[in-house]
Formats: C-alpha cells, sequence, structure tokens
C-alpha cells in the first residue's frame, strides 16, 4: 500500500487523493501545513529514506523523520538544527532557510517529528570546490557567534554508545568493533585539545545543493561544538581517499584558508581518522541492506581504519 501511496503521490496533485490512501508520514506534513494555512498542491517526492522530504507547495518542502525505531527519537536533533539553521539564514549564509509561513518548530504530528523549509531550486553543475571551501568558512564564520547551547563531539559520542548496541548485535565483527572503537576513542580525546566552536556537523558534500541561488548548505541536525576541522574531514573525505581526488580537496582548503579559515593539520589528521570511524559505525543504521557499492565503501573505510590511518 505504501508503494502504490508514494507513486500516487508523484503521479498526482494533494487533493485529487484520499487521505485514508495517504501514507502516514505524508499525511502528517500535509495536516501540519493545513492547520499553518497552506494547502499543498502537489506532493513531489524529494527524498524517501529514514527521512522523507516532500514539496508540498510551489515554495514549501517538508522534512519528515520515519525511522521511529532508529538510535534518534524524540525533537532535540530538530530543535538545534532549527536554531542553527535559523540564525544563519538571518545573517545571510549560504543556507536552504526555514520556511516563512510556518512557525519554526519542530513539529510533532501523528507520532512524527518534521519541519518546513524554503524550496529551492537545484541545478545539473556540481559546485565549484572552491565555492565548497568559501560557503564552509562563511557559516564557519558566523557560527563564531552562535550563543544557544550545543553538545560537545555530539556525534562522536553518540557513535560511540551506538558502537555498543552494534556489539551486542554482532554488527561488526570482534576486530572491527575493537578498531571502530580504539580509533574513535583516541582522535576523540585528541580532538578535545583544539578550538571548538559550533558546527555543521555533517558537511558531507551530499548536504551541499547548488541551486539558481548559489551552493547552499542543508541538514544541520548533526550540529555540535567541535574543531572547524571536523567539518572539512567531512567534506574531503570521500574525494581525498576513495575517489583519489586531489584536485578538489586541494581547492577546498586552499579557498577556506584564502577566505580567512585557520586549517590545523593535526586537528584535520584526527579528524579524518573519527570521521570513517563515525561513519563505519552508522551504517547498519543508514543502510540495513546496503549494495554492492555501499558494501565496498564500508570494507574500504574499515581496512583504512585498520592499517592506513596512523
Amino acid at each position: 500500500m505504501l508503494k502504490i501511496a508514494l507513486k500516487m503521490l508523484s503521479e498526482h496533485s494533494c487533493m485529487q487523493i484520499p487521505m485514508s490512501v495517504i501514507d502516514s508520514p505524508t499525511r502528517a506534513a500535509m495536516e501540519v501545513a493545513k492547520a499553518h494555512g497552506i494547502i499543498p498542491d502537489r506532493c513531489e517526492i524529494l527524498q524517501n529514506a529514514n527521512t522523507l522530504v516532500l514539496r508540498l507547495t510551489e515554495t514549501l518542502v517538508a522534512r519528515v523523520v520515519t525511522d521511529l525505531e532508529g538510535p534518534r527519537q524524540g525533537s532535540e536533533w530538530f530543535v538545534r538544527e532549527n536554531a542553527v539553521a535559523q540564525y544563519l539564514a538571518l545573517h545571510g549564509a549560504p543556507v536552504i532557510p526555514l520556511h516563512p509561513d510556518i512557525p519554526t518548530g519542530p513539529h510533532e504530528h501523528l507520532g512524527y517529528t518534521l519541519n518546513f523549509w524554503q524550496f529551492v531550486t537545484r541545478i545539473e553543475a556540481e559546485p565549484d570546490p572552491a565555492d565548497i571551501g568559501i560557503s564552509l568558512f562563511q557559516c564557519h564564520r558566523l557560527l563564531k557567534s552562535f550563543t544557544e547551547p550545543l553538545p560537545k563531539f555530539a556525534i562522536l559520542t553518540e557513535s560511540l554508545a551506538l558502537l555498543e548496541t552494534h556489539e551486542e548485535r554482532v554488527a561488526f565483527s570482534p576486530r572491527h568493533i575493537s578498531v571502530l572503537r580504539e580509533r574513535l576513542s583516541a582522535s576523540l580525546e585528541a580532538l578535545k585539545h583544539f578550538p571548538s566552536q559550533a558546527l555543521h556537523g555533517d558537511a558531507h558534500l551530499g548536504n551541499l545543493m547548488n541551486t539558481t541561488l548559489g551552493v547552499l548548505w542543508t541538514d544541520w541536525e548533526d550540529t555540535f561544538l567541535g574543531p572547524v576541522e571536523w567539518d572539512l574531514a567531512s567534506a574531503i573525505w570521500n574525494a581525498k581517499l576513495i575517489e583519489k581526488d586531489h584536485h578538489t580537496v586541494d581547492e577546498i582548503l586552499t579557498s577556506y584558508r584564502k577566505s580567512g579559515g585557520h586549517v590545523d593539520s593535526e586537528a584535520l589528521r584526527q579528524s579524518m581518522i573519527a570521521r570513517a570511524a563515525v561513519m563505519c559505525i552508522w551504517y547498519p543504521v543508514l543502510y540495513p541492506e546496503p549494495s554492492m557499492e555501499r558494501r565496498q565503501k564500508l570494507q574500504f573505510r574499515l581496512d583504512w581504519l585498520e592499517h592506513g590511518s596512523a
């Protein structure tokens, strides 16, 4: 029924489909929008994974957490995301803004947590690596003045706790559990000695959109306090180690520095190690049935942590 409903939603206006046919996450988004005076005129599915992203009007996008049994429950993640995104948009940072016609939230309805964003038009061209570095520095520069409380090293400490669950469920071999714990713990301790500030937290290039308004960062759910090198490591990890795209890596780091940012080589090295460990630990959550390509990438990260990260 869910697949049928999603197909119908992708082909027809929301108003043409009986509410009883629409799946619960979509219904939650539509009903919250209606409660604030916005009548959905479409249901364009932009993403359908742990989070469902729906375009409901010309300008309105809803983001609904659909993983109701995962390690993250409640709304605290969206509270932080909304606060940071709203602050950055207010100060002119290159970010996708929350939608102005619905209260910031986050909203909770039908058991789902959701928030609402302004629709932006993606363009086909890949973002220029220099623009990636510049835009990330612009966000970091503004986030130095962000004063609302954020957890320190949140995704790192959360991942160590998640690793305990994986050990109980035998999601990784004992050897890999040991490698992941040792590498992440050591890098976390090392990173505590570097200056910290508010960060994106998950600044891989999948969370950067090249749009008609320029490159814009999105998905601030993982925001936390840590060294800026963590975000840089997230942005360059795949290009540096999987794709061997050294030009892109150099351009991102050079443009970040030229914009006024400081990059400590040891903090970056430790962040690269910690980022690899965090990505491995979250694989069973994000990709419960991974493709062959994803399994190969996971194995690459595990091998690199065990043999190539020292």
